[in-house]
């Protein structure tokens, strides 16, 4: 058996060994037939792209670890910059760099360059690390090894290694990075504020951030008191019953499934138990969490080992399952490789710290007179109420009340909510009376309406150009029409669609 420094030089040889095999792969057609020049330049440039990655493992062989992140992001860089000009040269096929650049990444995830060797004698168990990620830097963890770990591991397993770069998973990367961009940003921001209460629940099962925050998304775009048209609630969308029986339930007139740390718990503790039944098939797991592990233990008998895509599986659960699977997968890939899909997550401090209320102040009060910032332009008001969860947005709450609140308001309150114009007027438009009426009562509807037939008017064309809701045999028998005949100046009865 080998021991660790041996294993290790070993694995970066082999990964060594796999790059040079893809960079052979990827210009070895160009012997058969020649290409352009502009396209061999191309090719060239992927090859060296390749050759980077070489020399970023010679590098962390030498122990200069920032050198070898320097290259490999480097590397991507370049690999990002070929892809884009082969897309407008004739002749070069843009696949082959898609290719090597999915591959690149995924070894990236392996923190193959950053990933800390237990010392001699220590037991490498695969677990994550306890270690917590900067608040604001989950999706760009790879230069700390621990982080790295903890961000991206799965039962031993990169999380990059789940994740099937198919259509479906592209299909949703598209969605997130165009219709759904706003979504997502939302729920970047959303989830580094409830980062606290929700992450260590992950780490104590061993799951990875990134999952958490894919689910999130998907699921709540972190808003914690969303409740579906199904009855789906909080930040990660339990069903009464399955809350129930991961212990969420109603606690003095509170449903803990809108507690982001009971709910955070729970789920991590479902995905647990679910990575069991499917021998830690990721795909099977979240579909079972979307459309129920019932019909996904029938559907998948006892080859666990099936892909969710199988037409078996892919072809039996609902659209809505269809699209959920790639949509978590999609956002956690996001969040591990933002920069290389053009996005750029903004920069949020999480903390979070109590405030003493001075004055008597609902939540709505609050947004008012604590105004926005530049990194929160829509204001603080869905912050505050996924901090306080517990608490009716609209009542106020008396003195001495203690509030959640991100830690960059401490100083804020203080100035704005406390004394001066802003409480008042926060109070005023709070209390603001808005009349009440009873509804008017229906006004009478006349169940027919009248038509008067004109020049070059027949029975058909009236019927589909004013009666909607009708045929021209229920209006002929409406008006007791001989062979639907009508005279010019008729008057004829027509059904009212109203």
């Amino acid at each position: 058996m080998l021991n660790r420094p041996a294993a290790r030089s070993l694995r970066l040889v082999l990964i060594a060994a796999g790059l040079a095999q893809l960079a052979a792969c990827a210009s070895g057609s160009k012997a058969a037939k020649p290409e352009p020049a502009s396209v061999n330049a191309l090719y060239s440039q992927l090859d060296q792209a390749s050759q980077n990655y070489e020399t970023a493992l010679q590098q962390t062989r030498a122990g200069d670890m920032q050198a070898a992140q320097k290259t490999l992001d480097g590397a991507l860089d370049q690999l990002k910059d070929a892809s884009a000009r082969c897309g407008n040269t004739p002749g070069c096929d843009p696949q082959r760099f898609f290719s090597v650049f999915d591959h690149l990444l995924r070894l990236k995830d392996g923190s193959f360059i950053g990933d800390e060797t237990p010392g001699e004698g220590e037991e490498d168990t695969g677990e994550t690390s306890s270690v917590p990620v900067a608040a604001g830097q989950a999706g760009a963890a790879g230069s700390v090894p621990e982080v790295q770990r903890s961000v991206t591991l799965l039962r031993g397993h990169q999380l990059s290694e789940l994740i099937a770069m198919n259509g479906p998973v592209k299909a949703a990367l598209e969605m997130w990075l165009t219709q759904w961009r706003g979504n997502l940003m939302d729920a970047y921001v959303n989830y580094q504020y409830l980062r606290q209460e929700m992450w260590p629940k992950y780490q104590q099962e061993g799951l990875p951030e990134a999952l958490l925050f894919g689910i999130l998304a998907k699921e709540s775009g972190g808003k914690v008191h969303a409740v579906s048209r199904s009855g789906a609630a909080g930040p990660l969308q339990f069903m009464y019953a399955t809350g129930l029986r991961f212990g969420l339930s109603d606690q003095d007139g509170f449903d803990t499934r809108f507690d982001p740390s009971e709910s955070a718990r729970a789920n991590a503790e479902y995905m647990d138990e679910q990575l069991k039944v499917f021998n830690d098939n990721l795909e099977l797991t979240l579909a079972a969490y979307n459309g129920g592990e019932g019909r996904m233990k029938r559907l998948v008998g006892d080859d666990t080992s099936v892909s969710f895509y199988d037409p078996r599986i892919y072809g039996q659960v609902s659209q809505e399952t269809r699209d959920y699977v790639p949509s978590v997968l999609a956002a956690a890939w996001l969040f591990l490789h933002p920069d290389s899909y053009n996005l750029r997550f903004p920069k949020v401090d999480g903390l979070t710290s109590t405030v003493t209320l001075k004055r008597t102040a609902s939540i709505s009060e609050l947004t008012v007179c604590l105004g926005s910032a530049n990194d929160m332009p829509d204001g603080w008001f869905r912050t505050l109420r996924n901090l306080n969860p517990k608490l009716d947005p609209q009542q106020e709450q008396p003195v001495g009340t203690a509030l959640q609140v991100p830690k960059s308001l401490e100083q804020v309150y203080a100035v704005r909510c406390v004394n001066g114009p802003w409480p008042i007027l926060a109070a005023d438009l709070h209390n603001a009376v808005v009349p009440v009426f009873p509804d008017p009562p229906p006004a009478a509807v006349d169940p027919v309406v009248r038509y008067t037939v004109r020049r070059g008017d027949t029975l058909g064309s009236i019927v589909r150009n004013h009666v909607s809701c009708s045929s021209e045999t229920q209006v002929a028998r409406m008006n007791n029409l001989k062979f639907n005949h009508v005279k010019v100046g008729q008057v004829l009865k027509l059904p009212s669609c109203r």
